[in-house]
């Protein structure tokens, strides 16, 4: 396994679309294998493959492993099935992003269906904290970071404190 460099914003690559995985193949497990190592020392909750320059819609994540409640994912191909109308903030943080720390207003509750490396098909339901880091994932494999969820003026702030960094 290898920790992968991530992509830093404001790099083209994160605002581009994802195709999705034809085939698991060796490479693939590798890939996700090292996206987990990846996001493990980071230290973060999700990685999404094109985070890491890979432009196919697989992404990690490991809600509650700060918390010692581990449970790795990986995802691909996912999509979400359900979305609840109730809405949350949270505050989301990004591995692109790093210092900068966004509220975001997402829904609450969302049911994801989406193949595992053992070409099985899953289907799960999440909420909480781990509702948001999906669709924070399912984001990036649409081109769609943290700052695209702000009104004009929290944007403008939150990349002007990005920038002083």
């Amino acid at each position: 396994m290898s920790i992968l460099p991530i992509l830093l914003w404001p790099d083209p690559r994160l605002v581009e679309t994802a195709v999705p995985v034809q085939e698991i193949t060796p490479e693939i497990e590798t890939l996700a294998a090292d996206m987990l190592e990846t996001m493990y020392a980071a230290p973060g909750r999700g990685l999404a493959a094109p985070q890491v320059g890979v432009m196919q819609r697989i992404f990690v994540m490991d809600a509650g492993w700060k918390e010692g409640k581990s449970d790795p994912l990986v995802c691909i191909n996912p999509m979400l099935q359900e979305i609840s109308e109730e809405r949350q903030v949270n505050d989301e943080g990004c591995l692109s992003i790093p210092g900068v720390t966004a509220s975001v207003n997402r829904p609450a509750q969302v049911q994801m269906v989406w193949t595992g490396l053992n070409g099985g098909r899953y289907v799960q339901s999440f909420d909480g904290f781990a509702a948001a880091c999906v669709q924070h994932e399912l984001d990036h494999l649409d081109g769609v970071v943290t700052f695209d969820h702000l009104m004009a003026d929290d944007r403008t702030a939150l990349i002007a404190e990005y920038n002083a960094q």
